[in-house]
C-alpha cells in the first residue's frame, strides 16, 4: 500500500470519528452550544482544553521554530505553559463563579456597561481572527502535504472540514470532538519522537534522550548539534543569541495572552462547579506537558537529522548530490514537500551538489569562495513543515507518517473550532442578543451564531492564504492582542473594586489600538504584504518585535484604566459587592447558573 493511501486511511478515519461525535453531540440549545450544558467532567474538560490549546502552532510550528533557532525560541514553551498557571490561579475559578457564558458578558456585567461589552467583543474578534489565521495556515500545510496538493488547495479543503463539524456541534460537539483530537494528536506527536530518540540516543523518552549521548558519535547530543551548526556558520544551538529584554517581553506577552484568550477561558464555563474549573486547569497542564516536554527534543533531533542528510560525509566532506536527492528513497521526502511550495533547493554553482550553510556568516563566505560555492542552495525550508516531515526525514514506517498526518490536522482543526466558537458566541450572544436585538429567540440566536462562524471561517481562510508569518508567529501576534486588551480587563474586573466602566473601556481601547498599530507597522496594514514601515529585524522601538509588544500594550491598558477610573466616579455599591462576592471563596461550591 503506498504512502498516499495510508495517509488517506488515517486522516479519513479520524475525520469520520470527529464528524460522528459532532453529530452525536449536536447542540440543541444555546446552553449546549455555548457551554455544553455545564456538565463536562474536569478531566474530560482538561483534555478538551489541551486539544483546544495545542493548536497548529504547538503541534506543527513550535518545534520547527525551536529547531532552526534553538534556545532563544524556548520562550514559546515558557510563555505558553506559564500562562496556564496564571489562568488556573487568577482567572478560571472566579470567572466560573460569576456564571456567564462568555468573556464579553463578564466584562459587560462587571463594568455595568453595554459599551464595555461591545469593546470586549471587538477585542475578542480581533485576537481570535488573528489566531485563526495561524490555524488555517497550519491546516493548509498539513492538507497540502498529505493530500499531495498545493498549500492553497489544502487550505480550502481544511476550511470546508472545519465548517462541517464546528458549525453544527457547538461547544457540546466541539468538547467531545476535542477529546478525540487530543488522543490522536498526542499519539501522533510522541510516537515518532520515541522512534527518533531511540535511533539517535537509544533512549525511548525523548526529553531524556535530548540530554543523552548521540549513539553514532558517543558525544552528548546537544554538543554534537552545537558543533555541526557552528561549523556551518549558524548560531550555537544551546546559546542565548537574541536580545534578553525582547525575550522577557515576548515570554510575558505569551503568558498573559494565554490567560486572556477567550476560546480557552470559555472552556472553564462548561464545568458544573467552581472547584471543577480549577481542577480543569490543572488537568490541562498535565495533558499539555506531555507534548511540551517532548517538543525541544523533536526540534533538536530533527535539526541534527536534516543537517546530516545535507552533509552525509560530515561538514568537511562533500554535500549531498542532486542525483542522490532524486534517486535515494531516504530523500523522497524532499520531492514530496517540494510539490507543496514549502521546500526548495537549487544547484546555483552547477556542481551537482546542494550546499546548505549560512551564507551570511563571514567565515562561511571565505570557505564558500575557496570551494566555489555561490550561496546557500537550500533556498526554502518553511519552519511549519518540520514536524510533519520529521518521520519521513528519519525514515520511519509508513503508518507513523500517516498517524502524524492525522495528528497535525487534529491539532489545527481542534483549535480552529474553539476559536470559531468564541467568535460566533461573541457576535450572536454578546452583540446581537446582548445589545442589538435582546428579544431574539433561542432558535434565531443559534442560527446567527452559525452564520457568524461561517463568515469567520471565510475571513480566516482568505487571510490564511497570505499569513503574516509562520503559524506560531501569527499565533504569537494574537496572544499579544489578547494580552493587551482582554487580560487587564479581566484582572481588574476580578481584583479591583475601584476600576469603573469608563476606565475599563479606555484601557481596552488604548491597549488594543496601540498593539494593533505596532503590529501593522511591522507586518503590514491588515496584514497586506509590503505595506509595513518596519520589520522585526529592525523594529520601531529598540529591540521590541511586533510579537513582544503585547506586554507593553497590557501595561498601557492597566495604566490608562487606573488613571481614568481615579479621575471619574467609583463603581456603584452593588458592583463593588459583586466583585467581593466573586473573589471571596464563601459559597464557591455552588456557582451561579448563566442566563
Amino acid at each position: 500500500m503506498d504512502q498516499f493511501t495510508i495517509n488517506l486511511l488515517f486522516v479519513g478515519a479520524s475525520f469520520a470519528l470527529y464528524i460522528g461525535i459532532a453529530v452525536w453531540a449536536r447542540a440543541g440549545s444555546t446552553s449546549e452550544f455555548y457551554a455544553a450544558g455545564r456538565g463536562v467532567n474536569p478531566v474530560v474538560n482538561g483534555m478538551a482544553t489541551a486539544a483546544d490549546w495545542m493548536s497548529a502552532a504547538s503541534f506543527i510550528s513550535m518545534a520547527g521554530l525551536i529547531a532552526f533557532v534553538g534556545y532563544d525560541n524556548s520562550s514559546f514553551l515558557m510563555g505558553w505553559t506559564g500562562g496556564y498557571v496564571l489562568l488556573a490561579l487568577l482567572l478560571a475559578p472566579y470567572l466560573r463563579k460569576f456564571g456567564k457564558y462568555t468573556v464579553s458578558e463578564f466584562i459587560g456585567d462587571r463594568f455595568y456597561s453595554p459599551t464595555a461589552r461591545l469593546v470586549a467583543v471587538i477585542c475578542l474578534i480581533v485576537a481570535s481572527v488573528t489566531y485563526v489565521i495561524g490555524q488555517m495556515t497550519g491546516v493548509g500545510v498539513a492538507f497540502g502535504r498529505f493530500l499531495e496538493v498545493s498549500n492553497t488547495t489544502g487550505l480550502l479543503i481544511g476550511a470546508v472540514v472545519v465548517f462541517a463539524y464546528a458549525v453544527f456541534g457547538g461547544m457540546k460537539g466541539v468538547t467531545y470532538t476535542q477529546v478525540a483530537q487530543y488522543c490522536v494528536l498526542i499519539m501522533a506527536y510522541t510516537i515518532p519522537a520515541v522512534f527518533i530518540s531511540l535511533q539517535l540516543t537509544g533512549n525511548p523518552i525523548p526529553g531524556l534522550g535530548l540530554f543523552g549521548d548521540h549513539t553514532a558519535s558517543g558525544e552528548p547530543l546537544l554538543q554534537k548539534l552545537d558543533q555541526i551548526v557552528r561549523e556551518l556558520g549558524f548560531s550555537e544551538y544551546t546559546a542565548h543569541n537574541g536580545d534578553t529584554f525582547n525575550m522577557v517581553l515576548f515570554t510575558l506577552s505569551l503568558m498573559i495572552g494565554t490567560a486572556g484568550l477567550p476560546h480557552v477561558i470559555m472552556r472553564f464555563f462548561t464545568v458544573p462547579k467552581v472547584s471543577d474549573a480549577r481542577w480543569s486547569a490543572g488537568w490541562s497542564l498535565v495533558f499539555i506537558a506531555l507534548l511540551y516536554l517532548t517538543a525541544p527534543a523533536v526540534g533538536a533531533m530533527a535539526r541534527l537529522n536534516i543537517t546530516e542528510q545535507f552533509w552525509p560525509n560530515g561538514t568537511d566532506g562533500a554535500a549531498v548530490s542532486v542525483e542522490t536527492i532524486e534517486s535515494d528513497p531516504a530523500y523522497a521526502w524532499m520531492g514530496t514537500w517540494q510539490k507543496t511550495g514549502l521546500l526548495g533547493w537549487e544547484d546555483k554553482n552547477g556542481d551537482g551538489m546542494i550546499q546548505y550553510y549560512n551564507d551570511a556568516d563571514a567565515a562561511m563566505q571565505e570557505k564558500a569562495a575557496a570551494n566555489g560555492w555561490t550561496g546557500n542552495e537550500l533556498t526554502k525550508f518553511d519552519r511549519d513543515i518540520l514536524v510533519l516531515a520529521n518521520p519521513e526525514i528519519a525514515n520511519l514506517p509508513s503508518w507513523v507518517i500517516g498517524l502524524v498526518a492525522a495528528g497535525g490536522l487534529a491539532a489545527a482543526l481542534s483549535t480552529a473550532a474553539g476559536l470559531l466558537l468564541a467568535i460566533s458566541s461573541a457576535v450572536s450572544h454578546d452583540l446581537l442578543k446582548g445589545q442589538l436585538t435582546p428579544n431574539m429567540s433561542e432558535k434565531n440566536e443559534l442560527m446567527s451564531a452559525r452564520i457568524a462562524m461561517a463568515v469567520a471561517i471565510a475571513v480566516a481562510t482568505y487571510l490564511g492564504l497570505n499569513p503574516p508569518g509562520f503559524a506560531a508567529q501569527t499565533v504569537a501576534l494574537a496572544f499579544g492582542l489578547a494580552a493587551a486588551s482582554i487580560f487587564p480587563a479581566l484582572m481588574m474586573g476580578i481584583f479591583s473594586k475601584r476600576v469603573n466602566n469608563v476606565g475599563a473601556v479606555a484601557g481596552m481601547l488604548v491597549g488594543l489600538i496601540a498593539t494593533l498599530i505596532y503590529i501593522f507597522l511591522h507586518k503590514g496594514w491588515f496584514f497586506i504584504p509590503d505595506t509595513n514601515s518596519f520589520t522585526d529585524a529592525n523594529p520601531l522601538l529598540g529591540t521590541v518585535k511586533s510579537t513582544s509588544f503585547g506586554a507593553i500594550g497590557a501595561i498601557l491598558n492597566f495604566a490608562t484604566a487606573i488613571v481614568v477610573s481615579k479621575m471619574t466616579a467609583a463603581p456603584p455599591k452593588h458592583i463593588q459587592e459583586l466583585v467581593e462576592s466573586v473573589r471571596v471563596p464563601r459559597g464557591a461550591g455552588a456557582a451561579v447558573e448563566g442566563h
